[in-house]
């Protein structure tokens, strides 16, 4: 079921008229049926994490797929690679997929990279600080035992037109199970990404095992 007006303002805490307003200044993603906008909660999601609003958990469904859920767990499969190269955007994208344990999803990894590609033509997935979310139109979800996420950093800077003009030097992939898994996990990265501490480990690119262990330190205490 998708959102409305009142139930996107209501999770963020705002009026009817911002939702209104960020549809028509902010690019929010909403279609009309009757004449009422309508949202998706993934391009909501993915909305509020390129514009850096704190993620309501009221957008995100509840489930049991999710208990212990853990963001070190995905990123300690999925790897942490360092000084990745490429000569174009095909070419990143092929290298940064190369490194997510697919092998056991059936998946070829072409046409994924034509879904990752055909997002990025609808507008950049970078969001700011050096950094990228690069995933396809959907969430994309495999037949994987665990979710999976990827952490490449670049050996020179990429310019995706962030929203803040700053070229992309860290690049953070997803494979997930179920959508509601991928939602989740997105979550929890833009809350991590939204922590200094742990945006100091990226720009000082830490060691994998360092990186994993401050996500788990973070998981900890909540």
């Amino acid at each position: 079921m998708k959102l409305t007006v009142a139930d996107v303002a209501k999770s963020f805490g705002v009026s009817v008229g911002t939702v209104a307003r960020w549809v028509q200044e902010g690019n929010l993603p909403a279609s009309e049926v009757d004449s009422q906008y309508r949202f998706n909660r993934d391009e909501l999601l993915e909305w509020a994490t390129l514009h850096k609003l704190a993620i309501p958990t009221s957008i995100l469904r509840g489930g049991d797929e999710a208990a212990g859920l853990s963001l070190a767990d995905a990123l300690a499969f999925g790897g942490v690679a360092y000084g990745m190269s490429a000569g174009d955007h095909d070419e990143l994208l092929r290298a940064a997929l190369q490194g997510l344990p697919l092998a056991d999803a059936d998946v070829d990894r072409q046409t994924l990279i034509d879904l990752f590609l055909a997002r990025e033509r609808l507008g950049t997935t970078a969001i700011g600080d050096g950094v990228a979310i690069p995933h396809p139109r959907y969430p994309l979800v495999l037949a994987l035992p665990r979710p999976a996420v990827r952490l490449c950093f670049l050996d020179s800077p990429w310019d995706l037109d962030a929203p803040d003009g700053k070229p992309i030097d860290t690049l953070f992939l997803m494979a997930c199970p179920t959508v509601h898994v991928h939602l989740r996990l997105l979550a929890r990265l833009a809350s991590a990404l939204c922590s200094d501490p742990f945006r100091q480990l990226l720009i000082r690119r830490a060691p994998a095992a360092e990186i994993i262990a401050a996500l788990r330190h973070a998981e900890a205490a909540r």
